[in-house]
């Protein structure tokens, strides 16, 4: 099938260019990026960083799952594993996730703190997105993290009683307003 396969390199893209000249006459040129000087293929300081904060909440295996749900891979372009977060995690010196009762959870993920405060998750990410809780969002779609510490402060527990407060308010017309339709009776 294969006739034969000519390397060259070119210097301009810094890529290897691979020629390969099938049985029948066809060409296929393949192009390859070159590793330069010095270039290493090494996981991405952000993704590291992100690391250092999911090992709180979740497993290499949760971890994994949710670096491959946004897109991001290893350094050198695989998809992320168990064993490849894991390996990551030894090489940078982070600790490995501690599974523990809920009430002694130093942080605690966007439901788990939404039911210490008793409101709703939708509320508690509209909070910390407007920065009243202060919470840490290491990915985009990724889980929210909040520190059990300040769960039990004064803001977390200001915006708990606001929401309570207004879910008893019942929405509806006032007598301010004016009505759309004409009452057809």
């Amino acid at each position: 099938m294969v006739q034969e396969v000519v390397a060259d390199l070119d210097t301009e893209t810094a890529e290897i260019v691979l020629a390969v000249h099938w049985t029948g006459g066809i060409h296929t040129e393949l192009r390859l990026p070159r590793r330069r000087r010095g270039q290493r293929n090494s996981t991405g300081a952000d993704i590291i960083a992100a690391v250092r904060d999911l090992v709180h909440i979740a497993s290499d295996d949760l971890i994994a799952s949710i670096l491959n749900r946004n897109g991001l891979r290893t350094g050198n372009g695989n998809r992320w594993t168990r064993e490849r977060v894991t390996s990551m995690r030894s090489h940078h010196r982070i600790p490995v996730y501690r599974g523990t009762p809920d009430e002694e959870k130093p942080c605690l993920n966007l439901g788990e703190a939404a039911k210490l405060l008793g409101i709703a998750p939708k509320t508690l990410r509209l909070a910390a997105e407007a920065g009243k809780i202060a919470a840490t969002h290491p990915l985009p779609d990724g889980p929210w993290i909040f520190e059990r510490q300040i769960l039990n402060g004064d803001e977390a527990m200001l915006v708990a009683r606001q929401a309570r407060t207004r879910r008893n308010q019942l929405a509806g017309q006032t007598d301010e307003q004016e009505t759309l339709f004409e009452t057809a009776t």
